[in-house]
């Protein structure tokens, strides 16, 4: 039967493959583990999941210290990485939201007053209102040259129009900003998911590594005793 070392950290036996001998912990890690557990050496072993626990504590460690406190966009992404969650879920469940009639109507009107079909329209309007008080109503002309009426619709709409699209703008400029920090969580929970990657790899190469030289070892051994036979024949 294969001998499985056992945790120092949970005093519970580690699966084949799965051990850490403190001699493979990068320096941080391991001051990190010893100020929790002062009797860590570097001869004992513990699992990689409880060395997963202490690189996020590590990294949430580091961050701290750039930074000097973490922000509340930080947060998030550490427990998005402990709960191994996806942001683009969140933040999507975030868009979708119920628009107050006045929100709608808003959208509508940014939409539309910003198209050709509106620019079209208007200006067709606007020739229609001058052709029929210059040359189709000759006698009774309801709105004559210079157009006081039409300019005081004009005036009305844009007066209108404008602080309803400021509106519509303004709820944008919250999404375009929520968008941003969207992305800004995504970029640091990618860059941190890169080092836990590496040091992942680390782990995997140095175990690698030490399998290859017991294999090593234990064909050089073969050899000697082979070497040894063959003499004894002689």
């Amino acid at each position: 039967m294969q001998h499985m070392e056992t945790s120092y950290l949970s005093k519970l036996p580690i699966p084949t493959g799965e051990e850490v001998i403190g001699a493979d912990i990068r320096e941080g890690v391991f001051n990190l583990i010893q100020s929790h557990h002062v009797g860590f050496d570097r001869s004992k072993f513990i699992s990689i999941a409880e060395l997963n626990q202490f690189r996020r504590l590590y990294l949430t460690s580091l961050i701290e210290k750039e930074r000097g406190e973490l922000a509340a966009l930080d947060l998030e992404v550490m427990d998005a990485i402990k709960n191994n969650s996806i942001l683009s879920e969140s933040f999507q469940e975030e868009q979708v939201e119920t628009l107050t009639v006045g929100q709608r109507v808003a959208d509508k009107v940014a939409t539309f007053g910003g198209s050709w079909t509106f620019i079209i329209f208007f200006f067709s309007f606007i020739l229609c209102w001058i052709a029929i008080n210059t040359w189709l109503l000759i006698t009774q002309k309801f709105d004559p040259f210079p157009f006081i009426l039409l300019n005081l619709i004009l005036s009305c709409l844009a007066a209108i129009q404008a602080p309803i699209i400021m509106m519509s703008q303004n709820r944008q400029e919250q999404k375009d900003r929520k968008r941003g920090e969207h992305d800004y969580k995504i970029n640091l929970k990618a860059e941190l998911e890169i080092k836990l990657l590496s040091e992942k790899i680390d782990h995997l190469l140095v175990h690698q590594n030490r399998k290859l030289l017991e294999i090593q070892e234990v064909q050089t051994d073969y050899l000697e005793d082979l070497m040894k036979e063959i003499k004894k024949a002689k």
